[in-house]
């Protein structure tokens, strides 16, 4: 039973990673068969893997025994961001209310991945580790019904935060962000989340916009 759990787990991460990354593009199908056969596992642990990601939101099933990557819509995007626009400048407030020094540490090691990263154009590390700051930040809010909240949305919010090639501008955004929090600095974390709600909601407005 455990090395079921572990194969499913695994199978779920793995393809949870792929469509985060973008290596598995929006409408591609997922069929059982043919993930059984690439990952080396039995239909189980795939079919499980793709039911937990229907559930988190990254994939629709179709009949019998295929899905596909999930599509997001204009208006999938719209609910996303006005979900992330009532709740992060909460977060933020909060983090720099109640941040500890271990949690800041931690987002510390997130926030030097992120820099380094971003530097070194790995869009992929930097993006994902753009996507860890903002889940941390909401640990350090320490306020349990907002995680709650956050953790079925999870990997919906972290495909949003992937949608953007400023790799060092989100970086250093981040790094501002980081600074008001350590300081304690209320107001400013505040303001400084607004702007860069307003700054993603524009990259990804002109990333969507038809040349």
């Amino acid at each position: 039973m455990e090395s079921r759990e572990s194969e499913t787990e695994r199978v779920t991460r793995q393809l949870r990673e792929e469509i985060l990354d973008g290596v598995r593009a929006p409408g591609e199908r997922l069929v059982e068969r043919e993930l059984a056969t690439a990952l080396d596992v039995s239909r189980v642990p795939v079919r499980e893997a793709l039911k937990a990601l229907v559930g988190e939101g990254l994939v629709t099933l179709r009949p019998r025994s295929w899905a596909v990557v999930r599509t997001f819509t204009d208006s999938d995007i719209a609910d996303l961001i006005e979900v992330r626009t009532a709740f992060e400048p909460l977060t933020f407030r909060l983090a720099a209310e109640r941040r500890t020094r271990d949690g800041l540490d931690r987002l510390q090691a997130t926030l030097d991945e992120h820099l380094a990263a971003a530097k070194a154009g790995n869009a992929v590390l930097a993006r994902r580790k753009a996507a860890d700051f903002h889940e941390q930040v909401t640990e350090l809010a320490s306020n349990e019904l907002l995680m709650e909240i956050e953790r079925p949305l999870r990997s919906r919010l972290r495909w949003l935060l992937t949608q953007h090639d400023d790799l060092l501008g989100v970086a250093q955004q981040h790094r501002e962000l980081f600074t008001a929090i350590a300081n304690r600095d209320v107001p400013l974390a505040e303001q400084l989340a607004a702007d860069h709600l307003a700054q993603a909601q524009q990259t990804l407005r002109n990333l969507r916009s038809p040349t």
